[in-house]
């Protein structure tokens, strides 16, 4: 059965999409197979993944997997090793449905259809990436029900820093009510400045506040990983630089989930 991971906190402009993609490449990359899950309504795993619009995945999104019961019609090939379950902006509506359809009409508990969508297709992984939308909804609760491990993103501000403590709030009540297995694997600080010394003092604050948590590994913000999501992940010649302050998070990550 495939080990499930969430990317998540309740802030945008965190990296947790750019962070999902790098981690279903690199392993990938290490001959495990990989599906990363878009529960953001905005796509852009899709889009970091594909490069393609979102049209192209119109009606044929997690979204309508959900809807059928059937993940594997929707399950988009980017490559031997990655699969994808796409999202588009109709995933906003996800909430009508389940309260509509699935918790009244079918009598199941709506923080369990991720989870139910994947057990169909967990044998045939290795691993499931998933990528989570930056507030407290019905997208994020399902992620975290699903899954076996959380990271927590954050990068170095102020509205970072607090939402780092309600994600965990979130994280640890899942556990208590829902997930008993969920492990939350750490905290990972990125996008950092090196050049400003607010930057550091927030890496260095994270890490004293969450020190029993927190990975070793601090990201740097660099220009060629930003640009991941114009360039995509094959055919760009600045990948090597792209990656490189995501490795040594990379090892410690697997040591964390018992990855040999």
């Amino acid at each position: 059965m495939a080990k499930t991971i969430t990317f998540g906190i309740q802030k945008g402009g965190s990296s947790k999409t750019t962070t999902s993609g790098i981690i279903s490449y690199l392993l990938a990359k290490d001959g495990y197979k990989v599906l990363a899950v878009d529960m953001d309504s905005q796509g852009n795993l899709t889009d970091l993944l594909t490069q393609k619009d979102l049209s192209f995945f119109e009606g044929k999104t997690i979204l309508e997997a959900f809807k059928e019961n059937n993940p594997k019609k929707y399950i988009y090939e980017v490559s031997e090793n990655i699969h994808l379950l796409p999202s588009d902006d109709y995933l906003a509506t996800l909430a009508k449905f389940l309260y509509r359809d699935y918790e009244r009409k079918q009598k199941k508990d709506v923080n369990f259809l991720l989870k139910e969508t994947l057990d169909h297709i967990k044998e045939e992984y290795d691993f499931v990436i998933i990528d989570t939308p930056p507030s407290l909804s019905e997208p994020m609760i399902n992620a975290i029900c699903a899954s076996d491990e959380v990271v927590v993103l954050c990068e170095s501000s102020k509205w970072a820093f607090t939402a780092i403590e309600r994600f965990l709030e979130t994280a640890i009540h899942a556990k208590m009510n829902y997930n008993p297995s969920l492990n939350i694997t750490g905290v990972l600080r990125n996008l950092i400045d090196s050049r400003r010394t607010d930057s550091k003092a927030f890496a260095n604050l994270i890490e004293s506040q969450y020190s029993d948590i927190v990975f070793s590994t601090l990201i740097k913000r660099k220009a060629a990983t930003g640009r991941i999501s114009l360039n995509g992940f094959e055919g760009n010649d600045e990948l090597t630089t792209a990656l490189e302050e995501y490795l040594p998070f990379y090892e410690e990550m697997k040591k964390r989930v018992g990855i040999n």
